[in-house]
């Protein structure tokens, strides 16, 4: 297997290091589309900025085969402040790449230095950086603007690092791996009065108590038991004195589902109580709906394809062929709507180890011996998919 240089792995370590010292929010990647349509620049690579605001295809063709395959790293960070204490920490306060997209990055970079250089294939590559993974559907508007019917894939592939799993562990999953999110917004309207006489207001405080603790039925006794799903209350905000009933109370709830079908009931069984525990104590609801990301489903025949590509070239302990599934999300699940693929986790340190901190922590770092397999990974299957003798 073709694998980068111990020069080149230096060299990639310190684009990681360059990009996580310099993270820039969703949709404000400018520095770091640069930097990438630099490279890619000049390694031969055709360059398209722009997409989706801030995104970035680099294509390389070889040959004169039609087969295509996309390869995608995201490229935002995250609005916290870092705690890392590393000589490459944030130079922007309350800004940091907290969930490894500097990482992605790099690995892809040193994946596309070496096919441009010493990768023999037929086909298309196009290489994907996309902006704004972490909440605000960069995928959906690279899409907007035509990625795949500019940049055609017969399959398209992702990789995240993954804390808790053995650092290099390549973990693959077939089917429904990530969940659906979707957002709530609920306002309670009552009464305010004073908490001395509670019985000439409607206490929405009281409401909101009850409302909380039924949406913990929700998972628990309306889906199946079988299925996974979450519903989080995050936050509620209500009056500001001990002695003061207001008249407002809001509560923000998130909801997570990895099946389409449970997604949907669950939405609809979330209305319903609002409304009915709204109505018995005698306040008025309005809720809210933000749709946020689909359920990730890997598509069966290009995850065989990934898993067959890690199990010719590493070795069966550092492949996971059939992952948990998790109920974090990802927007690649909107590309995989389109185009058949599959998204797989590189483990970036098991409990105790260095690298197992969880990811949106001030404290998380991407590890950077995963650079080396990462992209190894990234280079053995592009030659094998778009290989000269398939």
């Amino acid at each position: 297997m073709d694998r980068l240089s111990d020069a080149a792995v230096e060299q990639f370590i310190a684009v990681r290091r360059d990009i996580h010292r310099h993270p820039e929010l969703a949709f404000n990647e400018r520095r770091t589309a640069a930097l990438v349509a630099a490279q890619l620049g000049a390694w031969g690579f055709e360059v398209t900025t722009g997409l989706g605001g801030t995104g970035v295809v680099g294509q390389l063709k070889r040959g004169t085969s039609d087969r295509t395959i996309g390869l995608r790293a995201d490229m935002d960070a995250l609005p916290i402040a870092e705690a890392t204490g590393a000589a490459w920490a944030s130079c922007h306060h309350g800004v940091m790449h907290a969930c490894g997209h500097d990482g992605h990055t790099a690995m892809l970079l040193a994946a596309a230095q070496h096919l441009a250089t010493l990768g023999n294939f037929e086909g298309t590559l196009n290489l994907i950086f996309q902006p704004a993974e972490e909440g605000g559907g960069g995928a959906l508007k690279m899409m907007e603007d035509g990625l795949f019917e500019r940049f055609p894939c017969d399959a398209i592939f992702a990789m995240h690092n993954m804390p808790g799993m053995p650092q290099g562990q390549l973990v693959f999953r077939s089917g429904p791996t990530m969940a659906s999110s979707d957002y709530a917004t609920v306002i309670l309207h009552g009464h305010g009065g004073h908490g001395a006489m509670p019985h000439k207001a409607t206490d929405v405080v009281v409401a909101a108590a009850s409302l909380i603790m039924a949406l913990q039925t929700v998972a628990s006794r309306h889906v199946d038991p079988m299925q996974p799903a979450v519903v989080t209350v995050g936050a509620i905000h209500a009056g500001e004195a001990n002695n003061v009933i207001p008249a407002e109370a809001r509560l923000e709830i998130s909801v997570r589902a990895l099946d389409p079908q449970v997604r949907r009931s669950m939405e609809q069984r979330i209305r319903e109580l609002v409304r009915l525990q709204a109505e018995s104590f005698g306040v008025r609801a309005e809720i809210t709906w933000r749709p946020g990301y689909a359920v990730l489903v890997n598509d069966a025949q290009q995850t065989a394809r990934a898993l067959a590509v890690a199990q010719k070239h590493f070795p069966p302990e550092q492949i996971n062929p059939q992952g948990p599934m998790l109920t974090g999300s990802e927007d690649f699940a909107f590309m995989l709507e389109r185009v058949p693929g599959s998204y797989l986790f590189i483990g970036n340190g098991a409990d105790g180890e260095p690298g197992a901190c969880m990811v949106h922590n001030p404290a998380y770092d991407f590890n950077d011996l995963n650079i080396a397999p990462g992209a190894a990974y990234w280079i053995a299957l592009v030659l094998d998919l778009l290989s000269p003798n398939p």
